[in-house]
């Protein structure tokens, strides 16, 4: 019998014994029948002369400090869809997912960067920033809603907290409140033995040291694939940015990788540093299913200094598989006089995406608030 899983338009019309369930500050727990009947919550103002079941409910409130679980699910099943709408600082909010009951997590990151949007935050709420994203398993809607479609099969738990690393003991703490309003769309079903299971990494190095690579990710140990790429990239020189390689090492690689890109702009799969000439507008913004760029700090002229980017790169048709370890870094490079290759210093975070069998290696402590903390 079909499980439900694995879902494209060639198997869309197959019956399956799965079961949809979902959660919301309406349904807390995703309970079958037990949506919509909440009595308070930041609606419930609003409905005072409705009643029950009127939008009491839409959305959860998360104090400066504090984390709130917003999902705890008895497998097997599956992720298949979450929609959230976050205001405040979306790199001082922090996503984590633990599979399986496992004490570290799976998933962590700033909120933003998760959903391609690392230098966003508070002004963003006004639609100052943003930015479509069209992408197959991310995708950013008007004005603040992030989406994504990653399929995060379980055994036998699935847990998601949200943190708001705002500092709890500042004046106005009204003014350090994280209201969220999410959804999560899951499934009950059996999940294959070869189904790994969903990771991301987060991190950030700014400036990146002089002759230094920037790492993506490291430490993996397990059997898996990388799915996926998403950069912020922060311009700290004049000139052409994107000539660096990315190397891919992996199964006890030492110095040399297996797989060793050509520059920048060539793995987000654009060429000649996205640039369509200067008659044409410069750097030209793309936004496809599998790669895409945006210009997200504009400076005066093409290629000067404090200039910023975000770009995905999803290796959804080309999965890099590793079968022990693996590690993925990326070389910041530009040009100095006479024709040669200038190390840059620049501003830069990622998220790295990737499947892989349990248990998980410990990530890195993810950077402290200052160190997140977009100027």
């Amino acid at each position: 019998m079909f499980n439900g899983l694995g879902l494209n338009l060639g198997n869309l019309s197959r019956i399956s014994n799965a079961e949809t369930r979902s959660l919301s500050p309406e349904n807390l727990d995703g309970a079958k029948g037990k949506g919509g009947m909440a009595t308070e919550g930041t609606g419930a103002a609003c409905a005072r002369e409705l009643g029950r079941g009127w939008k009491i409910s839409p959305s959860i409130r998360i104090k400066a400090g504090e984390t709130v679980e917003i999902a705890n699910i008895s497998g097997p099943g599956a992720i298949q869809q979450i929609w959230f709408t976050p205001t405040g600082n979306w790199r001082f909010t922090i996503i984590r997912i633990y599979w399986d009951n496992q004490a570290h997590p799976s998933v962590e990151c700033p909120i933003g960067d998760f959903f391609c949007a690392g230098w966003g935050g508070k002004e963003n709420n006004t639609g100052a920033n943003f930015r479509q994203l069209t992408s197959l398993p991310v995708c950013i809607n008007p004005g603040s809603a992030f989406n994504c479609y990653w399929e995060m099969p379980f055994r036998r738990h699935c847990r998601i907290t949200i943190s708001n690393i705002e500092d709890p003991v500042e004046d106005k703490p009204e003014e350090r409140l994280m209201v969220l309003f999410y959804q999560i769309n899951y499934t009950l079903t059996e999940v294959p033995e070869d189904a790994a299971y969903f990771h991301a990494q987060f991190r950030r190095t700014n400036p990146l040291p002089y002759k230094e690579v920037y790492t993506i990710l490291d430490g993996v140990r397990g059997q898996g694939h990388y799915v996926g790429t998403y950069m912020a990239w922060g311009v700290n020189n004049n000139g052409w940015w994107g000539e660096g390689e990315i190397k891919f090492f992996m199964d006890g690689d030492k110095e040399f990788p297996t797989i060793c890109g050509t520059g920048t702009e060539d793995y987000f799969c654009g060429s000649y540093n996205f640039d369509v000439g200067q008659q044409n507008g410069g750097y030209r913004e793309f936004c496809t299913p599998y790669s895409g760029l945006f210009h997200v700090l504009k400076s005066d002229g093409l290629y000067k200094s404090q200039t910023r980017f975000s770009m995905y790169r999803w290796h959804i048709m080309d999965p890099v598989r590793f079968k022990s370890d693996l590690k993925v870094n990326i070389q910041a490079l530009g040009w100095r006089n006479y024709g040669r290759y200038l190390p840059l210093q620049d501003d830069i975070a990622s998220v790295a995406f990737w499947y892989q069998t349990l248990p998980t290696s410990p990530f890195p402590i993810l950077p402290d608030r200052d160190a997140l903390e977009v100027i």
